[in-house]
């Protein structure tokens, strides 16, 4: 990585000539955004491209105020007075730290970038292995990202839910929507799995079970083109768990996406009308997810191999309350105070498993 970063201090010049070009799209697509008379589809477009640039435009302002100040105070280490030569000589040393520092983080700013990261998600939480027990899990790591979503600042929204018998979930989805809400959560889909005494459990024995996690990226109209005549419309009646009937009419909507078998329904809203849109919303965002499976080889062929099948074997990570252990089998972090994890404090685990995936990178790029 050291090497990385040498490379971006000799070829300054390069890199410095390519952010002064980034800087200058930028103003240009902020002038864009002014312009009366764009319209909705050119406004996403501008401000999506705005958004993924404004990070790398921020972090290039701030370097060059630092080597302006840099300038003005190894002026004042000419100056005839002593005092005056040492305070100048502290904010040298202190403006060269900042540089660097903003330079390293450029550098990693620069990586090439996933194009998804920007987006709100679809989250869906399933029981696997385990039953009541996984069920109840589901609501388990609904909360935990339920919390973690308010310490953001993000909004959650229920889209879908199917509760089982026992007070937990049997499947669960939600939109969360906020500032790259992506790129903080796509390392979370995967095998969870738990370990711990159930409450039904008499003997005390600890038993291990298993729910998938799937983070779908959100697509907007203008990125998904659906055709009505390919979509197939059943309404029905909400129930809930042990088939008590929500309401008495057929409020329910299932859409069936017949070219592709993809199905999304949603019966939280007694309105027909409000669960059509949040089924519509679910169903883009499949669709989208799979054109993105299909176009990019570093992503699953199916949204199957995504989550795994949800057996106790295939995990990403586990939680053991006995021990009140978590582990993230991915990057071998070990956590001990799974009560503050379980209620959203998952900053950690999530910085370390972007800190490893940036690593990666630039181990790749060092390799080149």
């Amino acid at each position: 990585m050291r090497g990385f970063y040498r490379a971006f201090f000799v070829l300054g010049g390069k890199m410095f000539d390519k952010l002064e070009s980034i800087e200058r799209r930028y103003i240009e697509i902020e002038d864009s955004l002014s312009r009366p008379d764009l319209t909705g589809k050119e406004f996403a477009q501008y401000n999506k491209e705005r958004v993924e640039l404004e990070d790398i435009v921020n972090e290039y302002r701030k370097l060059k105020i630092f080597q302006e100040e840099l300038e003005s105070a190894t002026l004042m280490l000419k100056s005839d007075d002593v005092e005056m030569r040492q305070l100048a000589k502290e904010e040298v040393e202190r403006l060269t730290e900042k540089i660097d520092e903003a330079k390293k983080e450029l550098v990693i700013l620069m990586l090439p970038s996933d194009p998804l990261d920007s987006k709100n998600v679809m989250l869906e939480i399933r029981a696997g292995t385990g039953g009541d027990e996984a069920s109840i899990f589901v609501a388990d790591l609904l909360r935990m990202y339920g919390r973690y979503a308010e310490r953001m600042g993000w909004k959650i929204e229920f889209l879908h839910s199917h509760e089982s018998t026992k007070g937990g979930y049997k499947e669960v989805t939600v939109s969360i929507e906020g500032k790259k809400v992506y790129s903080r959560l796509k390392f979370e889909r995967g095998v969870h799995r738990v370990q711990r005494v159930p409450l039904t459990e008499s003997q005390g024995r600890i038993h291990t079970s298993a729910c998938t996690v799937a983070v779908l990226p959100e697509a907007e109209e203008v990125e998904v083109d659906i055709n009505t005549a390919d979509l197939r419309i059943d309404t029905y009646r909400s129930s809930g768990a042990g088939g008590q009937h929500v309401n008495t009419t057929d409020s329910a909507v299932r859409i069936t996406h017949i070219p592709t078998g993809i199905v999304s329904e949603c019966q939280d809203e007694r309105s027909q009308h409000k669960n059509k849109d949040k089924a519509m919303k679910m169903l883009r965002s499949r669709i989208y997810s799979k054109i993105q499976e299909e176009q990019e080889k570093k992503m699953s062929a199916d949204r199957k191999s995504q989550v795994g099948s949800g057996d106790r074997s295939e995990r990403i990570r586990t939680y053991n309350f006995p021990q009140s252990r978590m582990t993230d089998h991915r990057i071998n972090l070990t956590l001990y105070r799974l009560d503050e994890i379980m209620d959203g404090s998952i900053e950690e685990v999530i910085d370390a498993l972007g800190a490893h995936h940036t690593a990666e990178l630039l181990k790749q790029q060092n390799d080149l």
